[in-house]
């Protein structure tokens, strides 16, 4: 089973500066980016615990994320828990699109959110809990003591929605723990972009689609506030860490191509098996084209990939990037698409550069076959930082700016970048855990593993898009783009996150490891 490797965070390590960075091989040149994780500090987000006040508008639900409390589920019970998760994912959907079509009754009765939405959606939630607890017990394991503590949801009102974070233009950043104990203060900066203006957001019209009360085209965001002129901001990119003679100096780059054969579900095979759309968002996928929620160990090695090099089928999979210009796509009455808030053009990346890294300390072993990492954490918005690792920049910033809860604005002939670096150690026993999260860990700030963890090949992905320069009019954003994600989560660009499934052949896993760990540049 997974272990729980957070850490008490002791002074000196709150003050550590996390860094280091890795090469990404692509273009005619090797071009250096941030990409140490991002774990930021877990707000204790005060409007995550309270109920509205009388009058104010409600502008998503925030409920307690279930599935990252369960660190030990026995494995032939994590098939029906993970099930059980995904309906309750699919209650705060429905909830959430209660509460967007319901503005009229809301503003005639102070008290409608809570007795006709979140009153019913704790009922229903603890009928799934009971479910959960059921099929751990019979599985002969044990459920937390206080699962049931976490039945309660509540509304965030529309001017505390930004993730708990306020960009101001300093190193806001905090020194969480992600994992492990990656210490981090990278911070992101606002550089003069008013932080929570959710007041100022709401009407407005955003190139063919109408913003509602939250903003965005479907009305469940991005807002002004999201967006930053990355020009304005200071820089925040930390140093590198210094490598040690035992270094794994080494790179190996795949090459997969960008998605142009547009491969899309909005499943996740990782965290809802067996779930259509148990992602409730769109996903691009490169490398293993058969991936969705039926897939398994069993059937990986059939599905064939769009990697250069044949014997890497693994999957690589990430939310798509949408232009919210009005366009409707084909999946604009699809659930994952338009059903659930995710609306608007989606954009193919113009480059993906997946690259293997070495670590600064360590050589490192081979990933062992279907080994499953999800970096990030696709519920920001009412889960608070600590799990973010969202990087977002412009070509020609990358070296100096990395933002975390805003959506850079790139000057004219500079591109978006979106760009992740995955978990670096592993227990050395689990392909993957309860909660999706504790059988990997990151290094810490000078890039050791901690608590017997193993040095693994570091995964790197940078993904770079040609996007038409958003707006921001009287506190209304026009042109913008965003991320696809649960509708409940606003689509704030700190929900940013990457999957991955390690499935190779022909010995590669051992072939990228070796590279990494005598120092070369292979592909």
């Amino acid at each position: 089973m997974g272990r729980n490797t957070r850490k008490r965070r002791t002074p000196l390590a709150t003050k550590a500066i996390a860094a280091s960075a890795a090469l990404a091989l692509g273009g005619g040149g090797l071009i250096w980016a941030n990409f140490y994780a991002s774990a930021h500090e877990s707000h204790n987000n005060a409007w995550a615990n309270r109920t509205k006040a009388a009058g104010a508008q409600v502008a998503t639900i925030s409920c307690p994320d279930v599935g990252q409390k369960l660190y030990s589920v026995p494995w032939r019970a994590r098939g029906e828990v993970a099930r059980e998760l995904s309906n309750l994912d699919r209650q705060i959907t429905d909830a959430y699109q209660r509460l967007a079509t319901t503005r009229d009754a809301q503003a005639k009765d102070a008290s409608f959110v809570q007795n006709a939405i979140l009153g019913p959606l704790k009922d229903r939630r603890h009928a799934i809990f009971d479910r959960i607890k059921l099929e751990i017990n019979r599985a002969g394991g044990h459920t937390p003591g206080d699962l049931d503590t976490l039945t309660s949801c509540t509304g965030a009102p529309a001017d505390q929605n930004t993730g708990g974070q306020q960009n101001t233009g300093g190193q806001n950043g905090g020194n969480g723990q992600n994992n492990g104990g990656q210490q981090n203060t990278g911070g992101q900066q606002g550089g003069g972009q008013q932080g929570d203006n959710g007041g100022q957001n709401n009407g407005g019209q955003n190139n063919g689609g109408q913003q509602g009360g939250n903003g965005g085209q479907a009305g469940n965001g991005p807002v002004a506030a999201d967006f930053v002129d990355i020009t304005t901001v200071k820089p925040n990119v930390p140093a590198k860490p210094r490598k040690m003679r035992d270094a794994s100096n080494g790179t190996f780059t795949t090459r997969c191509g960008v998605n142009a054969n547009k491969n899309h579900n909005s499943d996740n095979v990782i965290v809802a098996p067996g779930v259509t759309d148990g992602a409730h968002h769109t996903h691009d996928y490169v490398g293993n084209q058969k991936i969705n929620a039926f897939s398994s160990n069993d059937t990986f090695l059939q599905g064939g990939t769009s990697c250069q090099n044949k014997n890497d089928l693994s999957a690589y999979y990430w939310p798509v990037l949408r232009l919210q210009d009005g366009t409707q796509e084909a999946d604009q009455n699809a659930l994952g698409g338009g059903k659930e808030g995710n609306v608007g053009k989606i954009l193919t990346a113009q480059q993906a550069q997946i690259t293997y890294v070495g670590s600064p300390m360590a050589k490192v072993v081979a990933m062992p076959q279907f080994l499953r990492i999800i970096t990030g954490d696709a519920k920001t918005t009412t889960n608070g930082l600590a799990n973010a690792n969202a990087h977002w920049s412009c070509t020609g910033f990358e070296k100096k700016v990395q933002l975390t809860s805003q959506y850079p604005i790139c000057p004219k002939g500079s591109k978006v970048v979106r760009s992740f670096a995955f978990q670096s150690c592993w227990d050395g026993q689990n392909i993957d855990s309860a909660n999706h999260r504790t059988h990997v860990a990151f290094a810490d700030a000078n890039g050791n593993c901690q608590n017997g963890f193993k040095a693994i090949p570091q995964l790197t992905m940078r993904l770079v898009y040609d996007v038409p320069p958003p707006t921001i009019q009287n506190g209304v954003v026009k042109n913008a783009y965003a991320l696809d994600g649960f509708p409940e989560q606003l689509h704030k660009p700190a929900t940013d996150h990457d999957d991955f499934i390690s499935i190779t052949t022909g010995g590669l896993a051992n072939k990228i490891a070796d590279c990494l760990n005598r120092g070369q540049r292979c592909w």
